[in-house]
């Protein structure tokens, strides 16, 4: 992947992480996915990387996951941060 790079997306996971780029790539969007650490159990916040070309069309693609409350990986956020 040449040219420049944007981050579109941090998520707190590698497989959160890994569950986006699927999304983006599905769509035709290239990705680079940075994070996770160096050990092979790969653990802790990622990255996603697109060109920049793509930018908009994956925040697009993106949109729906950060305003409706589901994090990546579909589940619904903390049941505790809606009561009350």
């Amino acid at each position: 992947m040449a040219g420049d790079l944007v981050r579109v997306l941090t998520t707190p996971s590698i497989l959160e992480g890994e569950i986006v780029r699927s999304l983006l790539e599905d769509e035709g969007i290239p990705v680079l996915l940075k994070g996770g650490g160096g050990d092979p159990y790969r653990m802790g916040p990622s990255d996603v990387f697109v060109p920049v070309e793509f930018e908009v069309q994956a925040r697009l693609v993106l949109e729906p996951l950060e305003t409706t409350g589901v994090d990546a990986l579909g589940d619904p956020e903390s049941e505790a941060e809606g009561a009350g």
